[in-house]
């Protein structure tokens, strides 16, 4: 039986990782799951200098799933390259860099500091505020999705992945922009906007009065949205959004997702990476499916 699948070159040992910013860099998460199961770690967003994040609270639990604020707080890709490469290195597993910045440059210069790195791929985030287009996310305009990507290919040495936005009108507009600038891969969905207030604080629950909205909830979003840019570009995708039981992996699997990632169902069981590999298999074998690449976009 076969489980590996193949992402611009980099063969995985099955298509389960794990979801930026709900892994950190493993290291939380070493001594609950085995790294060496995993068919990727994607890591926490890393920038070209250390990002504060946004004020607290930052996280509030919605029906259904979460909103979250952080603001992509993390240690620069100084700390990132001495630390948390080296601890991945331990283990049998791909490791994609999720990639953060607030203008081109600070993308590149992130990508370039990788290039001679033992990184397999680069997850570029375009939901981050391009500060130099008043605050609109890079990945909320073809134009500028197509650029940043155009950019960012002729720096990196390893495969690139873009994850899109759902946050927009058209995510086939965007994926479509995303392949034409050079894309090896896409990624999708990551947070839909969103807003909680509480009542008996008659305040926002999150500091920043919107944040993304992740879990179950989103999930028959993303996979509609991954389902449709299957259909209208050729590049591998990994799907993402709500993703807690293999059953929910498989549907992405199904709509036409190489690779899928389990994000928020990490936080109330760390575990689910394991357990999702687990059920994929059973699965299989229960259907007689010899080559988990069969079951690929199998429902048109």
């Amino acid at each position: 039986m076969n489980t590996s699948v193949n992402l611009a070159g980099v063969q995985l040992a099955n298509p389960v990782m794990t979801a930026s910013g709900t892994f950190g860099s493993g290291m939380e998460y070493a001594e609950f799951v085995d790294l060496n199961r995993l068919g990727a770690v994607v890591t926490k967003g890393v920038a070209n200098v250390a990002w504060p994040g946004n004020p607290t609270p930052r996280i509030a639990e919605t029906y259904g799933g979460m909103i979250n604020a952080i603001g992509l707080q993390n240690p620069g890709i100084d700390v990132f390259v001495q630390r948390d490469i080296p601890f991945l290195k331990k283990f049998d597993t791909k490791i994609i860099v999720n990639v953060c910045g607030k203008t081109a440059k600070d993308y590149i210069e992130v990508v370039e500091r990788l290039s001679d790195e033992a990184v397999d791929m680069l997850e570029i985030n375009i939901s981050c505020p391009n500060v130099k287009e008043g605050g609109i996310a890079f990945g909320q305009n073809a134009a500028s999705v197509e650029d940043i990507t155009k950019q960012i290919k002729a720096h990196a040495k390893q495969p690139v992945i873009m994850k899109l936005s759902p946050n927009v009108t058209d995510i086939t507009e965007m994926a479509r922009a995303a392949e034409s600038g050079g894309a090896d891969v896409l990624s999708l969905i990551n947070t839909i906007t969103g807003m909680k207030i509480d009542v008996n604080r008659r305040t926002f629950a999150v500091a920043n009065r919107t944040g993304g909205l992740s879990g179950p909830a989103i999930k028959p979003v993303a996979v509609r949205m991954v389902y449709q840019v299957a259909n209208a570009v050729s590049l591998p995708i990994i799907g993402m959004g709500g993703i807690a039981s293999a059953e929910d992996a498989l549907e992405f699997i199904l709509a036409g997702a190489s690779a899928v990632s389990v994000g928020t169902a990490n936080f109330s069981n760390p575990r689910t990476t394991v357990e999702v590999i687990d059920g994929i298999e059973k699965y299989m074998q229960a259907h007689g499916i010899d080559d988990i690449n069969e079951l690929i976009g199998a429902v048109r």
